[in-house]
């Protein structure tokens, strides 16, 4: 894929989470594939775990991804993250881009699910387009709040140009 057909806030996002070569990562809602792409450029012996509940969020991410499945770097399944059972014992780190499930609703099941699989250390990154500033406060409020609950230190950035905001909570 060409670089410049990757947003801008996926490349901020991916950058900051800075996936090592060793790194076992679950993106949840993998979309149309662009943070998968990204991840994987990064691991050597690492592997991601993609997952969307979209059938054709799936397709597209395995299409763009091809080669990094060959290589046994990526690995994507059709899935609800609450009936989610990680192949991977023990995650380094968690990504998620624009999934609302972590402020719209309860997630206290997800959280806890995440909490036992990622290792001392790790991390969860869930970042949110930030061009509507009025839903910022919301964002940062409920998902800090979930996470908190589900025993996670929680911190928050930002980014102006592109408008992102990430809640980060680390094991």
């Amino acid at each position: 894929m060409v670089a410049s057909q990757i947003p801008a806030r996926i490349r901020w996002a991916v950058d900051f989470m800075d996936p090592q070569p060793a790194d076992h990562v679950l993106e949840i809602g993998c979309g149309a594939g662009a943070a998968a792409e990204l991840i994987c450029s990064r691991l050597v012996t690492g592997k991601l775990f993609a997952i969307d509940r979209s059938e054709s969020g799936v397709d597209r991410t395995k299409r763009r991804n091809e080669a990094a499945i060959k290589a046994g770097r990526l690995t994507v399944r059709q899935i609800d993250l609450a009936t989610l059972r990680v192949p991977v014992k023990r995650l380094h780190k968690v990504f998620a881009s624009n999934v609302n499930l972590f402020w719209v609703r309860d997630c206290a099941e997800e959280i806890a699910l995440l909490h036992e699989r990622i290792v001392p250390g790790g991390a969860i990154y869930l970042f949110f387009d930030a061009t509507r500033p009025d839903q910022v406060p919301d964002v940062v409020k409920k998902t800090s709040a979930a996470l908190t609950d589900g025993g996670f230190r929680v911190s928050v950035v930002d980014s102006k140009q592109p408008p992102v905001v990430g809640i980060i909570g680390r094991r």
